[in-house]
């Protein structure tokens, strides 16, 4: 079934409504919703394990991962459990959808590997020397004289600049083309549209996520070092991102309902609820 999609402008403060719908949403649903993240990670996690196609997997699976969390929240607000179909689900329209989806689902992947690439070109690979020093446990001194080559700034600044960049087209288009039934360029150039016209929504979204994590961080940090039990923070802080990451996705639906004024429960959208 294709729905009607109508593009939309929303205001800024809508950006704060999607979070906080994200943390409603959750609430109804926390087990459900954590497991959902949870399997995806030990997926994620067994797939790296494939000898040359693992990385390749687990990238294009993220297209599936964000639309896989559209479908969940809509099945909770429709007062359902999501299960782990939800991942499967868009695959299992018609094949015209599936192709589409698969186009994106690996389009994603292989501009991920350009990325990588042209990162390690920018680095000169001082980040993969560094991740390798960590991974074989060398001491701390060899470690601080990696950590410190100015070539990781570059690195880190391209990586995070064409990942930014590489998530406008793909925001919606998963979602454009499971509801809307539209082809891949069409979904990518409609969710690059979407987002360059609530540029200011989405600005204020991402801005309150960086303080909260960031908040949040420093917070368990702080209580659990003023205790005398610092060595506990890295675990709390582990929960804690695992949570706030299942909201994160959870919250995708309400960015997409509004740009594209698909359906959903009013006391959800007026910001009331």
């Amino acid at each position: 079934m294709t729905m009607q999609l109508h593009l939309q402008q929303v205001p800024p403060r809508n950006g704060r409504l999607w979070i906080r719908h994200g943390f409603k949403v959750f609430q109804r649903q926390p087990l459900a919703l954590a497991g959902l993240f949870g399997l995806f990670l030990f997926a994620g996690f067994v797939a790296m394990l494939i000898p040359g196609l693992g990385l390749l997997l687990t990238m294009a699976s993220l297209p599936l991962l964000s639309l896989g969390f559209m479908l969940a929240t809509h099945l909770v607000l429709q007062k359902k459990t999501p299960t782990a179909a939800v991942f499967a689900a868009p695959l299992k329209l018609t094949p015209e959808r599936r192709r589409n989806q698969l186009i994106l689902c690996f389009g994603y992947a292989g501009a991920m590997l350009v990325i990588g690439l042209l990162a390690d070109w920018a680095d000169g690979g001082s980040t993969r020397d560094l991740q390798r020093l960590i991974a074989e446990n060398a001491d701390n001194d060899t470690i601080a004289n990696a950590a410190t080559d100015p070539r990781l700034f570059w690195g880190l600044a391209t990586r995070l600049g064409l990942i930014s960049l590489l998530s406008v087209p793909y925001w919606h288009a998963p979602a454009l083309v499971h509801w809307g039934g539209q082809g891949v360029a069409q979904a990518l150039f409609s969710s690059t549209l979407a987002l360059w016209r609530n540029k200011a929504a989405f600005a204020v979204n991402m801005l309150l996520w960086t303080g909260l994590v960031m908040g949040i961080g420093s917070a368990v940090t702080l209580v659990f070092t003023l205790v005398g039990l610092p060595t506990v923070a890295p675990v709390v802080l582990m929960a804690t991102g695992l949570m706030l990451s299942t909201v994160f996705y959870a919250s995708l639906y309400f960015s997409f309902v509004d740009c594209f004024m698909f359906g959903a429960p009013q006391n959800l959208l007026d910001g009331q609820a």
